[in-house]
């Protein structure tokens, strides 16, 4: 499996952006990504003050190459990056090494 981890500072960012970043998920993006072909899951991630990312796994190299290559042509006015007011600071492609379901299980939601 293909990773990629697209990431955003908020260090300079406006106060209260985080509240914001996890409406625009819980409203709008989940949706977008939830059934999305070629994608096995994207997971949301911040640490408030310092960062926000999301983190998705692909299903094929194809899959990760082809969604990489259009987000970055349009990552500066990607939807994350109006919100925050500046572009990611970091695009990474990665492979996933192993995924472990825990006995909890995984629960996919909009927000938590």
């Amino acid at each position: 499996m293909k990773g990629l981890t697209v990431r955003w500072s908020l260090v300079d960012a406006a106060d209260g952006v985080e509240e914001e970043l996890a409406a625009y998920v819980a409203d709008t993006s989940h949706a977008r990504f939830t059934g999305m072909a070629g994608l096995h899951f994207k997971v949301w991630r911040q640490v408030p003050g310092q960062w926000f990312e999301g983190c998705y796994v692909f299903a094929t190299e194809e899959a990760r190459a082809e969604f990489q290559s259009a987000f970055e042509k349009t990552a500066a006015e990607s939807p994350g990056s109006k919100i925050i007011g500046s572009p990611p600071i970091l695009i990474e492609a990665c492979d996933i090494v192993a995924i472990a379901e825990g006995w909890d299980g995984f629960t996919a939601a909009p927000r938590f």
